[in-house]
């Protein structure tokens, strides 16, 4: 049979149901849907939940750890390729059928409803997680109207200073010990940490109360939380980039290792950090574009979207970068002083010759150069005793800029060293606080709407089930509030959501190129916009997307099994982190996470099937019926009228 096209604008079923279903079904969809006042409100949706943390702390970390300026080019190159034209594709379903993800996938075949209920499992999945880190940032928010900041100097205990912060640093210390007061594995739960709590109760009544409403609500939140970003964004950047240490920061950040397009690995990070930047799969975006008007133009809206969530990254690393870069400058020339009364020290004990001293002045260790020192060090220091070192920047910098590492270790320590660093510190933190809010406003929206518009008893009870999913997601997330709650959280963000929204996104892309059909759904988008697309994009669609989703989800599943998972943990008797194997019990709660977001697809799957069965059968049941007798031509039957035989066996003898 073959599929009606999608729904036009003079269609009645354009918001209250889906083609080929029966008007009771129908009936149990909403009766009305709300729209965007204008195109900036729906900029300001789409772009603040696209624009997250990772943004902030995932891409800069990508880009200098895989080569720079090299890692760039290639994440351009997979965004055009793959990231554009599989986002372009939800923002036209969803705004051509004005329903949510569950609605969309439904619409285009009974059989893929599943894809729908599994981006919503996805959706609350990391709506658990996400919004601790909105509880960290509160916290750290919090301790930052102070002076000096909490974690600017280690604390004392009857005029000694703690082993554990002196060991580490005060940062790490108050990241630790402070903030998480963290267990040394994942195996010690420990008790919950009362402050955590507070701010996830905080975290979540500010969610609740910006979704109250729907999007009517959170859009005006949106004013405020998606433009604050860049405001500090900017800030940041002009205030690093008068930073000594700055301009070598940003060197590293972009100097370009083209070899690394060699590596496969790299490729698969690059995938996979253009897949979640643009939010793919999560149904948030299509949840988000079915409030728009049908002509609305979504093609330039992929585009426009696309480069300004790259934008931000760019300018997110330029900010990290500058800011890490004075960080690591001040820790390097920490060292070279360090080292050259270390030198001098050794020499003035008769241990060092007289030939491998350097040639520049040492008596004076904070005016020697670290270029001078650097050289000095890479022809004599291996000759000379003492554990001297070579205070590589560049190793500096990669020290804790990964992740949570990044904002409240690295970045926090950076920032104490300002002038002012209060204020630095309460922005810094209000940044992050409004980027993983508007972040969470789309991710609540991918659950709420496709709910909302798949049944009617939920539609009409929204802001019930608004309260109650943030209820809920409350009351799970203590899980993340116990001392050993970051490991949970890092647990989640790794593999939770990854394979499954991986799965999901080939599902899509394979519905509505091959089974719904992309020559039809360019027909459709035409329909729309008043133009048709280039034909480029069905074989975008068709082979280079979907066989690139595919390559991604077959490296990452091989590389779940290939290598044990493993968590970042901190010893608290070393006072340093460490790489930990997930126990047995946590590798299985790994796995049911995964297959609970999958279950949906095939359930789904099989519902439709036996109901396709059962009234299949019903039909044949009613036909059979009336199949006694013959039903020869020559005869009448009770289900032939004679009129018409007649007619058929004349225009049958015409044709003989």
């Amino acid at each position: 049979m073959e599929k009606e096209p999608l729904p036009t604008e003079d269609d009645k079923t354009e918001v209250n149901g889906y083609a080929g279903e029966e008007s009771q079904q129908a009936l149990s969809e909403p009766a009305a849907r709300a729209g965007w006042n204008s195109k900036i409100e729906y900029f300001l949706a789409q772009v603040g939940f696209s624009v997250g943390l990772g943004n902030v702390w995932r891409f800069p970390y990508l880009c200098h750890q895989n080569g720079g300026g090299a890692f760039l080019l290639l994440y351009i190159l997979l965004m055009l390729v793959v990231g554009i034209p599989l986002f372009f594709l939800e923002l036209a379903a969803g705004q051509a059928i004005r329903q949510g993800s569950i609605g969309v996938w439904r619409y285009i075949s009974p059989r893929l409803a599943g894809i729908g209920y599994s981006s919503c499992v996805v959706c609350f999945f990391v709506a658990l997680y996400y919004n601790v880190i909105l509880a960290w940032s509160l916290f750290y928010l919090g301790n930052s109207f102070q002076y000096p900041l909490p974690w600017n100097q280690c604390p004392e205990q009857g005029n000694v200073t703690v082993k554990e912060c002196e060991k580490s640093s005060p940062t790490s210390y108050f990241w630790y010990r402070k903030a998480l007061d963290i267990t040394d594995s994942i195996d010690d739960t420990g008790s919950f940490n009362p402050y955590i709590v507070c701010c996830l109760l905080a975290a979540w009544t500010i969610v609740c109360l910006g979704m109250f409403k729907g999007i009517k609500t959170s859009v005006k939140v949106m004013y405020f939380s998606s433009i604050f970003p860049y405001v500090v964004l900017f800030c940041f950047l002009v205030r690093g980039l008068m930073l000594d240490g700055a301009l070598e920061g940003i060197a590293y950040m972009f100097y370009p290792k083209l070899e690394i397009w060699a590596d496969l690995q790299v490729w698969r990070q690059a995938a996979t950090q253009v897949f979640f930047a643009l939010g793919l799969g999560f149904g948030s975006i299509i949840a988000y574009s079915s409030y728009n008007p049908k002509n609305n133009n979504c093609h330039r809206d992929a585009f426009t979207v696309s480069a300004i969530n790259f934008l931000t990254s760019v300018l997110a690393t330029l900010v990290v970068f500058a800011v890490l870069g004075f960080r690591a400058k001040g820790k390097v020339m920490d060292c070279v002083v360090s080292n050259i009364k270390e030198l001098s020290k050794q020499f003035h004990s008769g241990h060092v010759d007289a030939n491998l001293m350097p040639s520049f002045n040492y008596t004076v260790p904070s005016s020697v150069h670290l270029e001078d020192y650097r050289a000095w060090f890479k022809q004599f220091g291996n000759d000379v005793p003492g554990n001297l070192t070579d205070c590589d920047p560049e190793q500096e910098m990669q020290k804790g800029v990964e992740g949570t590492g990044l904002a409240f270790i690295a970045f926090t320590e950076a920032m104490s060293l300002l002038p002012g660093s209060p204020f630095w510190s309460a922005l810094f933190f209000l940044m992050l606080l409004n980027l993983g809010l508007s972040t969470m406003f789309g991710t609540m929206e991918g659950i709420l709407a496709p709910l909302t518009d798949r049944f009617k008893t939920l539609a009409n009870n929204k802001t019930k089930l608004t309260i109650f999913s943030c209820i809920i997601g409350f009351l799970i997330g203590l899980l993340f509030s116990q001392r050993c709650g970051n490991y949970f959280v890092m647990m989640f963000d790794d593999y939770s959501a990854t394979l499954p929204l991986i799965i999901v996104v080939v599902f899509e892309t394979f519905s509505v190129s091959w089974l719904y059909g992309a020559d039809r759904f360019l027909d459709d988008i035409e329909g729309m916009l008043g133009w048709r697309p280039s034909v480029m994009y069905k074989y975008l669609w068709k082979y280079i997307c979907l066989l690139a989703m595919l390559g991604l989800l077959g490296a990452t599943a091989i590389r779940m099994f290939i290598t044990r998972p493993t968590y970042m943990a901190w010893n608290q008797g070393t006072a340093s982190e460490e790489h930990l194997e997930y126990p047995g019990w946590a590798l299985a709660v790994l796995a049911i996470l995964i297959i609970f977001a999958m279950m949906p697809v095939p359930v789904a799957l099989v519902h439709a099937f036996l109901q396709e069965r059962t009234k299949q059968t019903s039909r044949d049941t009613e036909i059979g019926q009336y199949s006694m007798v013959s039903t020869d031509d020559k005869c009448d039957t009770p289900m032939t009228d004679v009129t018409e035989l007649d007619q058929r066996n004349g225009t049958s003898a015409s044709f003989s």
